[in-house]
């Protein structure tokens, strides 16, 4: 199985990946585009993320957007609703030979 090891800045948040991911999402909704986050959509039990992190969820309270409290960066977002089973990794929180070379689908999230 292969495995792909993130972190934030400071490592107070680590991420590991049991996928290789095929392309990425680039969201331009008003959080996203923000934030600069290039995701990765997966099952729940693909990732493990290891160390304290905090929760903001934003206006339709749909998901938690996840981020380090030492050093700010977004991480990673989960699902509020409990019958959907997938959340979003912030690939530029792994080594950029992992995502650079992936091709992006936009989201269109802004006009939702």
């Amino acid at each position: 199985m292969t495995e792909h090891h993130g972190a934030c800045h400071c490592g107070g948040v680590r991420l590991t990946l049991r996928e290789t991911p095929v392309d990425l999402g680039d969201c331009n909704c008003s959080l996203c585009r923000r934030i600069g986050g290039l995701w990765h959509h997966c099952k729940l039990d693909q990732v493990d993320v290891e160390g304290v992190e905090t929760g903001y969820v934003q206006g339709d309270a749909t998901l938690t957007t996840w981020h380090c409290p030492t050093c700010g960066c977004t991480t990673h977002w989960t699902p509020l609703l409990p019958d959907y089973d997938r959340m979003g990794v912030n690939l530029r929180m792994f080594d950029p030979a992992l995502w650079e070379p992936l091709p992006r689908r936009k989201i269109d999230g802004a006009s939702f």
